[in-house]
């Protein structure tokens, strides 16, 4: 009796078992689905979904956002496509039940996940999705630092940032490969960050932007720097004879531009008979001024003093124009080499010479009577 009861128990076992495997057997699934797919702008791509048991079951091809931004976008369903775009293709193997979407001349917004769906009722579906990445030469974001003006001595922080894809690599460099301020001529990374800037410094940076498709892109970045004046004197001494013109000059370096003064005795000198003025900026942070000493009197010899002032504060250097016998050339004689050449020069020097000599003559006859 415990022989057939054994069997029958058995039977029973391996008719649920062939009716359980027969049961998943029928429910759909997706065998297969296209890997991730990454193609240039105007090529194609061909996205490939595989069912099993999904005759009887609507199979969907859908654009999906991962983030939720935007609704799903049909494309097919079975053999027909939803979507009128002729760039979209669908193909179908009843025999494989095989699902194939194909896109032509692709375009940057047809990068995302797409999803093959099958519909088994209004609560309950199966998918599986691929994602379409599409290369694009990087674009340099609004967000990047286009310019800045900032005072020495304060921390300055430089971004940049681009799309495309691959991600783009960001590099910083500088104008004619000179040294940045973290050291070395190329720093890599979105954000550069300088604790301490000094007026060195400042000039055009250049934010390089490069992922591999066609040329990289670049952000010229100005970086002003502003800075209390700095003066310096070529010549600290100069010397003329009476009667003569001088050149006293300064050269000031200061960002924004200053105002700039010469001064005498506690009085500032303006353009008159006897002095005249000139400031020349050779760039925007650097200005050499001159005051030309017109025919010099007695009373003209003694300390000028150069002054400059901006916003983040002043500077002052002195020159000292004392007398001499000889004159000094140029610009004693400085329109002579312009006004006749070399015959003008040598006549110019004659006379200084000939005029030093009588002057001597003049004062020893003096002397003796």
């Amino acid at each position: 009796m415990g022989a057939p009861i054994m069997h029958l128990a058995c039977l029973l076992i391996f008719s649920l078992c062939c009716s359980n495997f027969a049961l998943a057997q029928r429910t759909p699934t997706i065998s297969y689905i296209s890997q991730e797919q990454i193609k240039d702008i105007g090529g194609t791509v061909e996205l490939v979904c595989s069912v099993l048991y999904a005759s009887d079951y609507p199979v969907l091809w859908m654009k999906v956002d991962r983030y939720r931004q935007s609704d799903p976008l049909p494309i097919s369903t079975g053999s027909s496509l939803i979507i009128r775009d002729s760039r979209f293709a669908i193909r179908t193997d009843q025999q494989s039940s095989t699902y194939t979407l194909q896109i032509k001349d692709i375009q940057e917004t047809d990068a995302g996940y797409y999803q093959c769906q099958v519909i088994i009722s209004i609560n309950n579906k199966i998918s599986a999705e691929v994602e379409l990445q599409v290369r694009r030469p990087p674009v340099i974001s609004d967000n990047s630092t286009r310019s800045i003006v900032v005072s020495e001595g304060q921390p300055v922080r430089l971004e940049c940032y681009a799309n495309g894809w691959p991600i783009p690599r960001i590099s910083w460099r500088r104008e004619n490969n000179a040294i940045l301020p973290t050291g070395g001529s190329i720093y890599k990374g979105n954000v550069m960050r300088i604790a301490q800037i000094r007026k060195e410094d400042r000039g055009t940076y250049y934010c390089v932007a490069e992922n591999g498709v066609e040329k990289g892109v670049r952000r010229n970045i100005a970086v002003e720097v502003e800075f209390a004046p700095v003066i310096t004197v070529p010549r600290p001494r100069l010397g003329q004879a009476l009667q003569y013109d001088m050149d006293l000059e300064c050269h000031v370096e200061a960002y924004p531009p200053p105002a700039i003064v010469w001064v005498k005795d506690d009085i500032q000198l303006s353009n008159n008979q006897h002095y005249s003025i000139s400031h020349f900026a050779t760039a925007d942070e650097f200005t050499d001024t001159t005051i030309r000493v017109i025919t010099v009197e007695k009373r003209q010899y003694g300390q000028y003093v150069c002054k400059a002032a901006n916003k983040l504060g002043t500077a002052e250097k002195q020159v000292e124009l004392f007398e001499t016998i000889i004159p000094i050339c140029p610009p004693a004689c400085g329109t002579g080499r312009y006004a006749g050449g070399a015959d003008a020069i040598t006549t110019s020097v004659a006379l200084v010479f000939i005029s030093a000599i009588l002057v001597l003559f003049h004062r020893n006859f003096n002397s003796r009577h």
